[in-house]
């Protein structure tokens, strides 16, 4: 039963929400791309969501201000692979890809996480999760290609694709800097803040320069109410989720709830923009599910399952549910 004051358990329900606030991004983002210039949304997105922010996380600011001019250089890089690379780099990359590409490629960000912490941090990967990781990927691809080999086959790739394999590395890098310890002690929202902080100064100088030669400026409340969806919904919300699952269940456990940006993705293509559901978006999301639940599961819940079956189905459970069960 969910229990509301368990850090984990809120933990993982803000992760199976937070996707769906990411996908936002492409409805709403998509919908102001058409008015709005690739570094001025984005630097307007960040601008917005820092003022949102703000009298949330002027107190810890104000508190830890030496630990954030401490580490201003880690959260400025930051800055620029989650809000620089992540923002207007994705708008860039829509102008070139599809948008089904682009979600294959972005999704990849888990599997990099993991290979990330592999490789710095030495963290070991179990075969249960090995195991959730490939169903999950293999759900998502059921969606993106519409549940079709062919058209996995005809999948074609460009400029676009190869800026969304840089945002999703980027990702990817920024999730696991989530985790240094020198930024433990720094609330999550007062450290939100101070990224989106570092967003916004990366991206200003670009937005000067293709303002000054676009001249181009949002002025329409359509771009303006799109500008605050974005800032409330895809940032502020999406990353303050993100940035609490990290530091609850650590970056590998958080980026794999990033594979229900397609089912989630699909969801609001249904409700906002009158797309159908098919056979293959179950499938897809079944598949996702069950990798999510295979490979974040605790391993007393599976020794609880296993505990509950004949020792001949206990067998097919992973690693410890089984030996629970025998």
């Amino acid at each position: 039963m969910f229990d509301p004051t368990n850090v984990r358990q809120r933990a993982f329900a803000l992760l199976l929400v937070m996707p769906l606030f990411f996908a936002s991004n492409i409805v709403i983002g998509r919908a102001a791309a058409d008015t709005v210039e690739p570094w001025t949304l984005a630097f307007l997105r960040w601008l917005v969501a820092l003022l949102i922010l703000l009298p949330f996380a002027l107190p810890g600011l104000k508190a830890h201000g030496r630990d954030i001019v401490r580490n201003w250089d880690l959260i400025g890089v930051m800055g620029l692979l989650g809000m620089w690379f992540c923002g207007a780099g994705v708008y860039f990359a829509l102008r070139y890809t599809s948008a089904t590409n682009g979600t294959l490629i972005y999704t990849s960000s888990p599997v990099l996480i993991l290979v990330l912490e592999w490789l710095f941090r030495g963290r070991a990967i179990g075969r249960r999760e090995a195991i959730g990781i490939v169903l999950a990927i293999l759900g998502v691809v059921a969606i993106v290609v519409k549940g079709s080999l062919a058209q996995l086959f005809a999948l074609r790739f460009n400029a676009g694709d190869v800026i969304f394999a840089i945002a999703a590395l980027s990702w990817a890098v920024y999730s696991v800097l989530l985790k240094r310890s020198t930024l433990s002690a720094v609330p999550t929202m007062s450290l939100f803040a101070a990224l989106a902080f570092a967003g916004v100064v990366t991206l200003a100088p670009f937005t000067l320069v293709e303002i000054a030669e676009t001249g181009h400026f949002p002025a329409s409340l359509d771009a303006w109410l799109s500008i605050f969806g974005l800032a409330s919904i895809s940032s502020v919300l999406a990353f303050y989720c993100f940035q609490l699952g990290v530091a609850v269940v650590g970056p590998s456990t958080a980026g794999l709830f990033m594979y229900l940006l397609p089912p989630y993705g699909v969801l609001m293509a249904v409700v906002f923009l009158g797309e159908e559901l098919h056979g293959y978006h179950f499938a897809g999301f079944l598949l996702i599910m069950a990798g999510l639940l295979l490979a974040t599961a605790p391993a007393a819940l599976w020794r609880r399952v296993a505990a509950m079956l004949p020792p001949s189905l206990a067998h097919a459970l992973p690693g410890r549910a089984r030996a629970a069960a025998e």
